[in-house]
C-alpha cells in the first residue's frame, strides 16, 4: 500500500558531513585556545602600569579587540566573507569611534573618567 520513503543515510554523504564538522570543530578549538591565551595576557597586563590610565585602558581595549576579532572571524564566519563586508565593518567602526569621541565631550560623567590634559 503506502510504503514510507527510504530515509537511510548514504555513507558517502555522512563522510562528507563528518569531514566538514571536524574542520569547524578544529577552528572552534583554536579560537578557544586563543581566547584562553589572551585572557591570561589580559590578566597579566592588568598588573602592569603603563604610565597613565588612558594608556592602561588603551592596552586593555587592544587585547579585547583582538579577542573580539577572533570570535567574529570564526564563530560569525567572517573569515570567509568578501571584501565588501570588511569595508562596511571598517566604516561602521570609524563612525562609531567618532560618535563616542563626540559624546565623550558632552557627558559630564565621562569627564571624570577621561580628564583633558
Amino acid at each position: 500500500m503506502n510504503n514510507p520513503p527510504d530515509i537511510s543515510q548514504d555513507p558517502k554523504e555522512y563522510e562528507e558531513y563528518a569531514h566538514g564538522v571536524q574542520k569547524h570543530v578544529r577552528g572552534y578549538l583554536m579560537v578557544g585556545a586563543l581566547l584562553l591565551t589572551f585572557t591570561g595576557i589580559t590578566v597579566a597586563l592588568s598588573y602592569v602600569d603603563f604610565g597613565t590610565r588612558k594608556a592602561n585602558i588603551g592596552i586593555a581595549m587592544l587585547v579585547a579587540t583582538l579577542k573580539a576579532g577572533a570570535v567574529a572571524a570564526v564563530f560569525m564566519h567572517l573569515a570567509a566573507e568578501k571584501r565588501l563586508i570588511y569595508r562596511i565593518l571598517i566604516r561602521f567602526g570609524i563612525r562609531e569611534h567618532g560618535m563616542c569621541a563626540i559624546q565623550r565631550d558632552r557627558r559630564p560623567s565621562d569627564r571624570a573618567l577621561f580628564p583633558r590634559g
